[in-house]
Protein backbone atom coordinates (compact mmCIF):
# COMPACT_ATOMS: atom_id res chain seq x y z
CA UNK A 1 0.00 0.00 0.00
CA UNK A 2 2.88 2.61 0.92
CA UNK A 3 4.34 1.92 -2.57
CA UNK A 4 1.48 2.65 -4.63
CA UNK A 5 0.31 5.50 -2.20
CA UNK A 6 4.15 7.03 -3.20
CA UNK A 7 4.46 6.03 -6.50
CA UNK A 8 4.51 10.02 -6.92
CA UNK A 9 5.26 12.84 -4.87
CA UNK A 10 2.41 13.75 -2.37
CA UNK A 11 2.14 17.62 -2.30
CA UNK A 12 -0.58 17.81 0.62
CA UNK A 13 -2.44 16.05 3.40
CA UNK A 14 -5.55 16.24 1.38
CA UNK A 15 -3.60 14.57 -1.55
CA UNK A 16 -2.47 11.99 0.54
CA UNK A 17 -5.72 11.22 2.39
CA UNK A 18 -7.30 10.74 -1.62
CA UNK A 19 -4.61 8.28 -2.21
CA UNK A 20 -4.58 6.30 1.14
CA UNK A 21 -8.69 5.77 0.37
CA UNK A 22 -7.87 5.53 -3.58
CA UNK A 23 -5.77 2.56 -2.91
CA UNK A 24 -7.37 1.27 -0.02
CA UNK A 25 -10.17 0.78 -2.06
CA UNK A 26 -8.52 -1.36 -4.89
CA UNK A 27 -6.91 -3.77 -2.44
CA UNK A 28 -9.01 -6.95 -3.04
CA UNK A 29 -10.80 -8.98 -0.42
CA UNK A 30 -8.61 -11.90 -0.86
CA UNK A 31 -5.53 -10.06 0.05
CA UNK A 32 -7.20 -8.70 3.15
CA UNK A 33 -8.28 -12.26 4.31
CA UNK A 34 -5.19 -13.55 3.31
CA UNK A 35 -3.33 -10.78 5.42
CA UNK A 36 -6.13 -11.07 8.63
CA UNK A 37 -5.36 -15.40 8.48
CA UNK A 38 -1.55 -14.51 8.84
CA UNK A 39 -1.38 -11.95 11.64
CA UNK A 40 -1.29 -14.80 14.66
CA UNK A 41 1.48 -16.73 12.52
CA UNK A 42 3.79 -13.02 12.41
CA UNK A 43 2.65 -12.20 16.11
CA UNK A 44 4.02 -14.67 17.18
CA UNK A 45 7.43 -14.86 15.40
CA UNK A 46 8.00 -11.27 16.26
CA UNK A 47 7.53 -12.54 19.77
CA UNK A 48 9.66 -15.11 19.25
CA UNK A 49 12.41 -12.99 17.90
CA UNK A 50 12.05 -10.20 20.86
CA UNK A 51 10.80 -7.16 18.14
CA UNK A 52 13.85 -7.82 15.52
CA UNK A 53 13.70 -9.89 12.37
CA UNK A 54 11.67 -12.60 11.24
CA UNK A 55 10.56 -13.54 8.41
CA UNK A 56 13.50 -16.16 7.91
CA UNK A 57 11.40 -17.68 10.96
CA UNK A 58 8.33 -17.76 8.72
CA UNK A 59 9.86 -19.29 5.84
CA UNK A 60 11.67 -22.11 8.37
CA UNK A 61 8.09 -22.86 9.93
CA UNK A 62 6.35 -22.78 6.26
CA UNK A 63 9.51 -25.02 4.83
CA UNK A 64 9.25 -27.48 7.73
CA UNK A 65 5.19 -27.45 7.08
CA UNK A 66 5.74 -28.08 3.20
CA UNK A 67 7.93 -30.75 3.77
CA UNK A 68 5.96 -33.11 5.97
CA UNK A 69 3.07 -32.55 3.65
CA UNK A 70 5.01 -33.85 1.12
Amino acid sequence: MHERVYEECVNDVDELCQRLLSVWHSIGQNVIDEAIDQWRTRLTACVRAKGGHFEHLMYNRLKLNVSTVT
